[in-house]
Order: structure tokens, then sequence, then C-alpha cells
């Protein structure tokens, strides 16, 4: 079990052989190709945009944000995604810089590079917009800990966050640190992701995997810091040959939006910007609609739910993206868990196994499951709530993705 909340230079981001375990799966409706990177693009890392942070007119001017993620599949350069996606105004990055993370908000000595944006050293992102920097050369190992710093100069409107980050960030409201290799001036901390959303590599993976889901692809549940969602756990397994792209919101549902709560926009809504137009996929695997079923307002018809996984598959297989179907995870216990709510999980995840609309099935329910009682999860991969997994609990789920059929 991996523990990367640090990493020296030496750090080589090498592959591994894949090897095949976990449920069968039915063979994939589309071919499986040998490339799906675009010039050799693979995204290594992402974040859903989720929502505004609350109270923030003005933005954050002055400060500069040191955003730690981590990368799944190395590279010779790098990129970054920028968003504005629920800002109100046009945001101005005076500064954007990338390094490999050595602890804490300080950076591995000669990694820090500094990013650009049609060659210059700053970009303005209009309000609802996203930004993309220019390639630089830069190591990036797989499996590790990098460093997104963002300075933003001027006021800016409302800021683009995503709330659940299980990570440690830092930032520092006293000018432009981007530079900064020493963490020294970053003195405060924060648990979300602000502005950055995705960071793509060239030179190393063959193509990316999204992983499209709520709070339990999110990693909520999971000991913060440590990379133990289970999407994390599938690049483990993967051994920096794909990118594994988490496009999880904690609460987000497949049909309706939840105002006010930073769960995001539904699935449905936010399908183009968090999935297709993502460089490289070449596999969907979908976890997603327990929140339908258990939120107020209840979700208590199946075929909603099945059409929204209809449409899902048929936007993809356009972009000629292959989708697996993760069945609904036991919840049992949970606070609002009923007999309907159940009733009706179980009749998607029927859909989910037998009704011939994925290209491919990852029995997320039958792996967590407990045997003497299947409606509940196991108690060793219970986080406690009896909705969300625990490490071990994730451990299994990334344990039950097939990897012959990404």
């Amino acid at each position: 079990m991996r523990r990367f909340l640090a990493v020296s230079a030496a750090v080589l981001a090498g592959f591994g052989i894949l090897t095949t375990s976990g449920d069968a799966n039915p063979e994939s409706a589309i071919p499986a190709t040998a490339e799906h990177a675009v010039n050799g693009w693979v995204g290594t890392w992402a974040a859903a945009p989720a929502a505004a942070v609350a109270n923030t007119p003005d933005g954050y001017p002055g400060f500069s944000i040191r955003n730690v993620v981590h990368s799944s599949a190395g590279g010779g350069r790098a990129r970054v995604h920028l968003s504005n996606a629920f800002g109100a105004a046009p945001l101005t990055f005076g500064h954007v810089t990338i390094a490999v993370q050595a602890t804490g908000p300080d950076a591995v000595p000669g990694t820090l590079r500094s990013l650009t944006f049609g060659g210059a050293p700053s970009v303005v992102v209009p309000a609802g917009a996203e930004a993309l920097s220019d390639p630089v050369d830069a190591r990036i190992p797989a499996d590790a800990n990098l460093l997104v710093t963002t300075y933003v100069p001027t006021k800016s409107g409302p800021v683009t966050y995503h709330p659940a980050a299980s990570q440690t960030s830092y930032f520092t409201r006293a000018g432009d640190f981007a530079g900064s290799e020493a963490g020294a001036p970053y003195t405060e901390q924060t648990s979300v992701w602000h502005y950055v959303s995705g960071v793509d590599v060239q030179g190393g993976a063959d193509a990316s995997i999204v992983t499209l889901g709520d709070s339990i692809t999110d990693g909520v549940g999971s000991v913060a810091g440590a990379n133990h969602r289970w999407p994390d756990y599938l690049a483990d397994r993967l051994h920096g040959r794909f990118g594994v792209l988490n496009a999880g919101i904690s609460a987000n549902r497949l049909l309706l939006d939840v105002p006010g709560s930073g769960a995001g926009q539904n699935a449905l809504s936010r399908f183009d910007r968090d999935v297709l137009s993502v460089g490289g996929v070449r596999t969907l695997i979908v976890l997603e609609g327990i929140n339908d079923i258990q939120q107020d307002p209840h979700q208590t018809d199946p075929g909603a739910i099945t059409s929204a996984y209809r449409q899902l598959v048929t936007q993809a297989h356009a972009r000629g993206i292959r989708v697996l179907g993760g069945t609904l995870t036991p919840f049992k216990g949970w606070r609002v868990y009923d007999e309907t709510l159940e009733a009706t999980r179980t009749a998607v995840n029927t859909f989910i196994r037998t009704g011939g609309v994925f290209d491919g099935v990852v029995d997320f329910d039958a792996a967590v499951r407990d045997p003497a009682d299947p409606l509940r999860m196991l108690p060793a991969y219970d986080s406690g709530d009896h909705l969300h997994p625990g490490d071990a609990g994730y451990e299994r789920m990334a344990a039950a993705v097939r990897l012959d059929r990404l």
C-alpha cells in the first residue's frame, strides 16, 4: 500500500507489465486501439471543476496557491489545464509553475518550470472558460506528487474549485511566489484544489482512462493525502502504462444539479468538459447513480437512471471511447436507506449487468458486499458510514477492474 506524500528527483517513471484480474466482463463492442493519444499527449491527473468558492466576489488577488496533485503516468513534457468554469468575470493568471514535490510546499530542486500561454507568461481566462498552457520540458515521474502553483494578481470574481481533494495544498496571500522552489512563503493550508483541473504528459503512456462518478470515485472515506481513492489504486495496477483521470465529484448526480452544494453540474451536463474533451481517452468507467437514488429528491424510477447511462455511452462511442459500467455499491445502514431505494439500486444494477449497453461491467457491488448480508458493505471495506468505502474497500474496488478490458 503506497503513501506517496513526497518524492525525490531520482524517482523513475517506469512502466510495468499489464496483468489481468477481477470479474468476468463481456468483450468490448469497440475494438481496443493501440494509440488514442493526440500527438502523444495523455492526461496524468485531473479534478473536475465543481463550483465556485462561496463568498469570493473578488477572487483571491495577490494569492499564490500551490496545489498538490498526483500523477498516474509519467513523461518528458507537461502542460496544465486551468479553469474559470464557475467564474463570473475574466480571471488573470500572472504566473503559473509546475514542479515535483519534495515535501510539503517544497519543490525538488531543479524541477520547477514556469509555464507560458501562447508564448506569454500570463493569460486571461473568460468567465466559464478554461485555459491550456504551452508544453514545457519537464521530467514528470509516474505515481508522484506534483506542485502546480498559480498566482492571480488582480480581482477576478468567484473562484472555481474542487472541494473534496483529500489532499493538503498550500497558499500565501503575500504575492507572486509561484517561482519559489522553497516552500517557506506558503504559510497557510487548504484541503481543496483551486483553479487547476488537469495535467497532461507526453512521451510515456499510451492513453488515459477516465473514471466518472460521485464521492465514491472522489475518494471520500479514504485517508487524506495517501492517494487511496479507487482510481489511484487502479493507476497502481497499471504501472504508468495508462493515465488515470478522476472525474468524480462528491454528491454529484446523473440527472439533477444540487445548487449551492459544491456538487457540480449533473453528469450529463458536465460530460463534454470532464470526459469527452479530455485528450487521449481510451476507456471510461462510469460509477454514478447512487446519489440520484439516496439524495432528496429521490429518484425511484430505474428507467430514468438507465436512460442517462444510454446517453453517456452513445456520446462516448461517438468519440471512439469504450465504456465500462460499474455496479452501484451497497448502502444498507446509510441514514436514508429503505426498501424502496434498495429496489431501485437492485434494478439499476441488473440493467448494468445484463442490459447490453456497456462494453463491459465492473461489478463493484459484488466486490465489496458482505456475503452474509449482500445489501450491506462488508465491514472490513466500510469507512464506517455504510455508504463510502475505506481504503481497503477502494483497493478491493480497483482490483475488480479487468485490465484486459481497458
